[in-house]
């Protein structure tokens, strides 16, 4: 497969100390195409439409493309507070000129929901999401968590619920594939997929299903991820579009020199994937 089949990304996650203007301009430096703007990396964060429009007018300056808005939680809980983000959110990410925004659901031991209370609330915000996101011509990037509290662990269910509604042409999946390992799914579902989340797993003590945020690093050849293999899967399943670095971990934030860890990581899914 040619080195040029992937096409990388940037989620802010991959250093939460830089600036939006700061994560941009090091993936302009890295021929990185996009990056991923959040809500949630503090001081940092996309507050107001000042700073949204702000970065947007940075990544044109720069030829770089917003993909998202990460994120809208717990987007399939549907209420008057979830709609106001929703709608605050939405204004952020057509400011900044992005494509859309990361949704994603509850995570929580408290629930008890049945799975017929959970399709319920899936259908009733993914349709007040689409007239949301249809005022403003933006995608819902639906991203199922696989830890085994999540009101949403599979791409599946997504999918299920999404074509029932007759909404593929508004909502995608994001294959995220620390959340694809920990809810064990097989299927990839390339075809529905917006967009893809990588990071790795290298602790040999933490099994997929006690995995958390704080264990997902760059990828590197101790990945017990597969993201190597995920990653194969979905571009010869026909997936064209960005795989974006989304790590969690402190030790990654923490790096002196992020731009050369996250090219050292480039180079090493490329020449696995060549």
């Amino acid at each position: 497969m040619a080195q040029h089949a992937i096409k990388f990304a940037l989620n802010h996650m991959v250093n939460p100390r830089w600036t939006p203007r700061q994560l941009i301009e090091a993936a302009a430096e890295m021929g990185v195409g996009a990056v991923e703007l959040r809500n949630d990396v503090g001081t940092n964060s996309i507050v107001d439409l000042d700073s949204a429009s702000s970065a947007g007018q940075r990544a044109r300056e720069l030829g770089i493309e917003v993909l998202s808005i990460n994120a809208l939680y717990p987007f399939n809980i549907w209420n008057e507070e979830r709609e106001r983000q929703a709608e605050t959110l939405a204004q952020w990410a057509h400011a900044a000129g992005g494509r859309g925004l990361v949704l994603c659901p509850l995570v929580d031991a408290e629930n008890r929901a049945s799975s017929e209370e959970r399709q319920a609330g899936l259908k009733q915000a993914l349709t007040a999401l689409d007239n949301v996101f249809g005022r403003y011509d933006l995608q819902g990037f639906v991203e199922p968590l696989g830890f085994p509290i999540s009101s949403l662990r599979t791409k599946g269910e997504a999918v299920d619920v999404i074509q029932a509604l007759n909404l593929s042409s508004r909502f995608s999946l994001v294959h995220d594939t620390f959340h694809h390992q920990g809810a064990s799914e097989v299927d990839v579902f390339a075809e529905m997929t917006g967009l893809v989340h990588i990071s790795g797993l290298e602790d040999p003590d933490v099994t997929f299903e006690e995995m958390l945020d704080e264990h997902r690093g760059l990828v590197t050849p101790q990945d017990r991820l597969d993201n190597v293999g995920q990653i194969k899967r979905l571009l010869s399943s026909g997936y064209h579009g960005y795989v974006s670095f989304e790590p969690f971990a402190a030790s990654v934030h923490q790096q002196q020199d992020p731009v050369a860890a996250l090219r050292e990581s480039m180079t090493f899914i490329q020449h696995q994937l060549s």
